[in-house]
Parts: structure tokens; C-alpha cells; sequence
């Protein structure tokens, strides 16, 4: 399966000036795709008897032990809150601290290709929170989910994002405490577009279940290991 087009955080979009194109072309394409796609063939209505299990059922999970309780309710409240001292981001994502699906598709390098991409992986939705740290350290944090009834969509997803970060030269990374494959990177140069500032990005990527998690850091300065880490640790202890 090729791998989804690198998506990137909307704050390097924006101090970079790199443009953001193909919104409309990919919702078009993205409806065409589903309206050529053949219709799915549905089950059988006649199933095979399943025999009865004796004895007491077990006990149903509570709400701290169920996970979809979680991921099935509001997704904003999983999110990190911004910390005590920080700032409006001054730049709009999402509304109301959900990003559809074109807007999502805006963060990837080819939205055109990320958005037929995501309709076809059954994108359900994706909520978001950013803020200012500081005059030039900015924080954005995504969690999306995807409906997976075909396949486990999170975890290629993230390897994808994995392979894109460790692509790039003068990148260090470390694993997340407690998510299996989970990553954080920093990337030690700058992004450069001529005529505007340098910008120094880290990044992190985990998931969980149905739920996948993205966070980037953009700064005017080198962003410490420490702060992608701590970042990254907290919300996924959220989840």
C-alpha cells in the first residue's frame, strides 16, 4: 500500500508561507471516487446457529475500563489543554476544536491525493487543539479518528508518518513511553523558504485503538527533546 502524501503542522504552513492548494480538486475527486467505486456486497441474512455459552456472563467494563466509552464520546475533551500561561495561536484551525475532513486534507503536502486517500480509509474525524508558548514556540496537537472496519488504518497511518520524519537529514528520535511504536522526532535545521524565517519543527506520532495521535512544534529556536517528549507522554495518557 503506497504511503499517504506527508502531512505536515499547519503552523510551519503558515510561517513558512508554503500554499495551501488543491481543496476543491480534491473534494471533487474524492466524490468521484466514491460515486465509481461498486457498491460493497452485503452479508448473507442467513447465518450459521451459534451455540449458547453456559454459565454467567462476564461483567460488563466501567466507563475508566472501556476505551471506546472514551473515543466514541466527545474527542475534543481527550485533547491536552492548553497550559497555564500560554497564548492564542492567533491563526485559525478548525472549528469549534474539530477539523473536517477537506481542512485535514489541507495539511498534507498533495491535499488532492491526502483527501481521495482519507475518504477511502474511512476518515470519521479529527479534533484539534493549538496554542502560543512564549513570542515564537507554537503547539498544535491532532487526534483523528477513522471508523477501521476493514483494517487497522491508525497504525499504517502512523508508520507512514514515522517513515516520512526519518526521512528527513539532521533528525534525532526516541520512542513514547508506553505505546508500543510510537515516535517523537526533532529536527535539528530549519525549514527554509526564501525571504522568510527559519523554522525549527519536532514532531510526535502514536496510536491507540481507533485513534490516532499527531503533535507539532514549531519554533524559532531549536525545540528541546524534552518538550516533544512531554507533549507526546501527557496526551497519550489521555487516551
Amino acid at each position: 500500500m503506497p504511503r499517504r502524501p506527508r502531512r505536515r503542522g499547519r503552523t510551519t504552513l503558515l510561517i513558512a508561507a508554503a500554499a495551501v492548494l488543491g481543496v476543491v480538486a480534491g473534494t471533487c475527486t474524492g466524490f468521484v471516487v466514491q460515486a465509481n467505486r461498486a457498491p460493497d456486497k452485503l452479508p448473507s441474512l442467513s447465518q450459521a446457529t451459534l451455540t449458547q455459552a453456559k454459565g454467567p456472563a462476564p461483567e460488563p467494563l466501567s466507563a475508566a475500563e472501556d476505551y471506546r466509552v472514551k473515543t466514541d464520546g466527545d474527542l475534543r475533551k481527550l485533547l491536552l489543554k492548553r497550559p497555564s500561561g500560554a497564548w492564542d495561536a492567533g491563526y485559525g484551525v478548525g472549528v469549534d476544536g474539530w477539523m473536517d475532513l477537506a481542512e485535514y486534507a489541507e495539511t498534507f503536502e498533495r491535499p488532492a491525493d491526502a483527501f481521495s486517500d482519507l475518504v477511502a480509509s474511512e476518515f470519521r474525524r479529527a479534533a484539534v487543539a493549538n496554542w502560543r508558548e512564549g513570542s515564537s514556540l507554537f503547539v498544535e496537537v491532532r487526534l483523528v479518528q477513522f471508523r477501521q472496519e476493514d483494517e487497522l488504518v491508525t497504525a499504517s497511518d502512523s508508520e507512514d508518518a514515522y517513515s516520512w520524519a526519518e526521512e528527513k537529514s539532521d533528525t534525532d528520535s526516541w520512542p513514547i513511553a508506553g505505546t508500543g511504536d510510537g515516535m517523537a522526532y526533532v529536527h535539528n535545521s530549519p525549514d527554509r523558504e526564501a525571504g522568510y524565517t527559519d523554522v525549527y519543527n519536532a514532531e510526535a506520532h502514536a496510536w491507540r485503538g481507533d485513534v490516532e495521535m499527531d503533535i507539532w512544534v514549531s519554533s524559532a529556536k531549536p525545540v528541546p527533546k524534552k518538550k516533544i517528549m512531554d507533549l507526546a507522554e501527557r496526551q497519550m495518557e489521555r487516551l
